[in-house]
């Protein structure tokens, strides 16, 4: 059985990118349980917010293997 690596991310911040393979996500606004967010992925200039959790957002991100770019 092998043992899950725990990656701590960054708190969120409004303005952080998040790149992922073939992606990006930048945040918006931050909340005390919720997060504001744009994921590209194509070069769309026009892509929707989405509002999540942080804990899913985090998630998403830890599985996706999420560097940020942008503080």
């Amino acid at each position: 059985m092998l043992a899950e690596r725990h990656v701590t991310l960054k708190p969120f911040q409004s303005g952080q990118v998040w790149e992922l393979e073939g992606s990006t996500v930048q945040i918006g606004l931050v909340g005390k349980h919720l997060v504001h967010y744009r994921h590209y992925r194509t070069k769309q200039p026009r892509v929707p917010t989405t509002l999540t959790s942080k804990v899913k957002l985090e998630k998403f991100l830890r599985e996706n293997r999420a560097t940020l770019v942008q503080e």
